[in-house]
């Protein structure tokens, strides 16, 4: 029993050094290890307040990691996905054991989102825009040298509170036309939580394993509600004699506008899926700044 376990563990690492090696070697795309380095050096750790922007303060809790930007840009183009993306205030990583998961942390400009349109929106009408988008992300993830992936569907069904503004849902994905054993093998999702605001609103996404989903949902939940806007900032703040209205409705955010900017961040939920522990804990050379910066010991590392 040992013996297979161990056979598996080298062909687990093997696969993981390949596809981070392919992501390295990409066209633009950033060195893990320098990746990783640079994140461990920026990271804020928890207890901590995060200002984000002008806007809201996420109070970080014990046993959390904030990486900023830019090195947060860097961590994800080294994870596959390709581009800027403007929005992007940091990632969020759990520290010690509690591993497997992160979360993005991104702030749009939008104007006032009106909420009103949450009871009429069509969940297969949404899901059929999010698969729309992934495809068209794809051709730049084939330029780039890092796998398709496809949508599977909804983890979870978006859902609307009109009392604290939050809106959730969850898509896993997998690279496109792969084989798998079951259901869920090679499966990522991205458990999308927003807190809506007077002037814009935050997105802070969950990436995990479709089966780790379950174990892992609660730490989003925390997450979203360890932010809070600003006093004049939060959504009952409006003002429709002066503020901007966004252009689009709540619906849009997944139906459109979310489907097509997020559907990028699939690509990490598959390589989280498959290899995040491995990865992070650098048995594929990202090295000693990963430990450090998600409090392992050299021990654990070696």
């Amino acid at each position: 029993m040992l013996h297979q376990a161990a056979a598996s563990l080298r062909r687990f690492v093997l696969a993981a050094a390949t596809l981070a090696a392919a992501a390295a070697h990409a066209e633009g795309a950033p060195d893990p290890r320098q990746a990783w380095d640079d994140a461990a050096k920026a990271a804020q750790t928890g207890p901590a307040e995060i200002k984000l922007l002008d806007q809201a303060v996420l109070k970080l809790p014990e046993g959390r990691v904030f990486v900023p930007q830019p090195q947060a840009t860097r961590l994800l183009q080294a994870m596959g996905n390709p581009g800027e993306d403007p929005r992007l205030q940091g990632l969020v990583f759990p520290k010690g054991d509690d591993q497997g998961w992160f979360m993005t942390v991104r702030y749009e400009d939008s104007g006032h989102i009106k909420d009103d349109d949450a009871k009429e929106w069509n969940a297969d009408d949404l899901l059929k825009s999010y698969k729309e988008g992934t495809e068209a992300s794809n051709e730049e993830r084939v330029k780039l040298g890092v796998p398709a992936i496809e949508i599977i569907g909804w983890a979870e069904k978006p859902a609307y509170d009109a009392a604290t503004h939050r809106l959730v849902w969850a898509m896993s994905s997998r690279e496109k036309g792969e084989r798998v054993a079951s259901a869920e093998d090679g499966q990522g999702v991205n458990y999308n939580t927003y807190l809506l605001g007077r002037e814009g609103y935050f997105s802070m996404n969950l990436v995990t394993g479709l089966k780790e989903l379950p174990q892992h949902k609660p730490e989003g939940q925390a997450m979203l509600a360890a932010l809070a806007f600003n006093d004049g900032k939060r959504y009952g703040d409006f003002d429709e004699k002066t503020d901007h209205v966004a252009e689009y409705g709540l619906a849009a955010l997944v139906l459109g506008v979310g489907a097509k900017k997020l559907g990028l961040l699939a690509m990490a939920g598959v390589f989280f899926a498959k290899f995040a522990k491995l990865i992070i804990l650098g048995v594929v050379g990202v090295g000693a700044a990963a430990a450090k910066l998600l409090g392992r010991k050299s021990k654990t590392t070696a």
